[in-house]
């Protein structure tokens, strides 16, 4: 007999919701969202909150104009990434036509500067760093001390100039991967296969570049506004890029797609796929792998990587967990697969580390941070810095 499914409680509920538990209960009254109640209390199912989140979303409201530019508040121009027609544009490129091409290439196109590998001295450093971390260190903590790394062992870091910038740049893309324990190689993706110790098979090189490619910009994401923020204050580019990992190392950016590896390996090892994404929906924070407010249907990048894990070791036992994950949450929920959902299945059918996602993700959005720190440096110093309203007693 299967063991019943476990539930929402009212706080967990509201949480989600992001209500006061008196407006949850308004929902109830109002026959919006179900409950059971028993001698506990009451409790609610998981994937129908869910369901009744996705459909609550609305457009933000328009943001007020900053009194001396006129420019709506919290929005940035940008000429480096657009979302038009639910695909993603590089400089009015297709990402999807682009994955075909070397993640380096396609770097070089975008930042219009020459490679430069990153000295053997400074990754001789770097890896010195990650190597003192303990045994638990996770993805984010190693790519954290190998920035360090390269940080302190660059005297001219500080010089403002757009080389220098790129030098830096190229220096963390290069160097990165073999700080982390890959073997040099003209060939990104295949350096960065190479630190996770596995055979650097040519579908798996070819599905990590594609990954790197497709991840580099996506309109303003929050770790891409605090590395814009860092450099409106002029910070140097590693300063700017450590400023950027800050942010995405949190629950609701890059660390979501280490929460969508989980949720995938679960039900790759027997799990109904229904219990695991409740398990997973215990913290609150949302269907791992699941919808993108910029999107109305699947997000763009995991629909151009998805054709590409089936060549992967594991590939197709991972697509058919991949679809049992994908037919229970269409048939709860109006939430469609994003990018997080395909890079869990690229580290699963590669057999990679489970945070594997996470660097990736890293290594290739650097190559957007950096265009974004580029483009503020063009910008008037400060410009970023909001004026608060105090509210208080």
């Amino acid at each position: 007999m299967t063991a019943p499914l476990p539930r929402l409680s009212a706080a967990q509920a509201a949480a989600r919701l992001g209500v006061k538990p008196e407006t949850l209960y308004a929902y109830v009254s109002r026959g919006l969202v179900g409950r059971e109640r028993d001698a506990r209390g009451s409790t609610f199912d998981a994937l129908e909150i869910e369901a009744f989140a996705a459909g609550r979303r609305r457009a933000p409201a328009k943001a007020p104009a900053h009194p001396t530019t006129g420019m709506p508040l919290g929005v940035v121009h940008t000429d480096i990434a657009d979302i038009e027609d639910g695909e993603l544009l590089y400089r009015g490129r297709r990402a999807r036509d682009l994955i075909d091409r070397p993640f380096a290439e396609v770097v070089e196109w975008l930042w219009d500067a020459e490679r430069t590998d990153a000295p053997d001295p400074a990754i001789g450093g770097a890896r010195e760093m990650v190597a003192a971390l303990p045994p638990h260190a996770g993805a984010m903590d190693r790519l954290r001390a190998a920035l360090t790394g390269f940080a302190a062992d660059d005297p001219l870091r500080h010089d403002p100039a757009p080389a220098t910038l790129h030098r830096i740049g190229w220096t963390l893309l290069t160097g990165l991967p073999v700080a982390l324990g890959g073997d040099p190689d003209r060939d990104i993706a295949r350096s960065l296969v190479g630190a996770w110790r596995v055979a650097p098979q040519e579908p798996v090189v070819t599905a990590v570049n594609a990954a790197l490619i497709l991840l580099i910009d996506h309109d303003l994401a929050v770790s891409t506004f605090a590395a814009r923020v860092a450099a409106s204050a002029r910070a140097d580019g590693y300063a700017a890029v450590s400023a950027a990992l800050g942010a995405a190392d949190s629950p609701l950016h890059f660390a979501a797609a280490t929460r969508t590896s989980r949720l995938l390996m679960r039900v790759r090892r027997g799990r109904e796929p229904e219990r695991a994404l409740i398990e997973a929906l215990q913290d609150g924070t949302g269907i791992p792998g699941f919808g993108h407010p910029l999107y109305t249907g699947v997000d763009d990048r995991a629909d151009a990587l998805f054709p590409l894990i089936a060549a992967l070791p594991d590939g197709e036992s991972t697509m058919a967990a991949v679809r049992r994950l994908t037919d229970v949450v269409a048939s709860r929920t109006r939430l469609r697969p994003n990018v997080d959902l395909a890079l869990a299945a690229l580290a699963s059918g590669a057999r990679l580390p489970e945070d594997a996602a996470s660097t990736v993700f890293v290594v290739g959005r650097l190559a957007g941070w950096i265009a974004h720190i580029g483009a503020e440096y063009a910008e008037r110093a400060m410009r970023l810095r909001p004026r608060g309203e105090y509210v208080g007693i």
